[in-house]
């Protein structure tokens, strides 16, 4: 199948760039690109809903600036008594 796309000059040029500094064609950066897209779950249902998904989450977690940061809770045991039945 061929898939023709139409880039402004600039677009293209700035596509033809990027190629050339990764070392690769343009079809192959654009390939690249497609595959990651392919690569996704199927998330339309989300979108139709415009509310975040679990791979949203995940993904601004790993980009957090603060990984050292620990999100567990402080789990301390709750005082008990004795009970005499």
């Amino acid at each position: 199948m061929t898939i023709t796309l139409p880039l402004q000059p600039q677009e293209e040029a700035r596509l033809v760039a990027l190629a050339r500094a990764k070392g690769v064609s343009t079809d192959a950066l654009v390939r690249e690109a497609l595959d990651r897209i392919l690569a996704e779950p199927d998330n339309a249902s989300a979108e139709k809903t415009g509310l975040p998904t679990g791979a949203d989450l995940i993904a601004a977690m790993q980009a957090s600036p603060y990984r050292e940061v620990n999100l567990e809770p402080a789990r301390d045991r709750l005082p008990v008594r004795d009970i005499a039945f």
